[in-house]
């Protein structure tokens, strides 16, 4: 399960994303929040993998 958060970030002549994924513990089953800025392409791939 994913909760899908993404915000654009603009630094100089790049652009960026923040993308926020909830990623389930095997080991507690409590959720955690994972966070990564990327390019806007990677986002997808980034949210689909585990």
């Amino acid at each position: 399960m994913a909760k899908k958060t993404v915000a654009s970030l603009q630094t100089s002549s790049k652009r960026l994303t923040k993308a926020i994924k909830m990623v389930r513990s095997p080991k507690t089953g409590a959720y955690t929040f994972v966070e990564s800025v990327m390019a806007p392409e990677l986002v997808k791939e980034w949210l689909d993998t585990k």
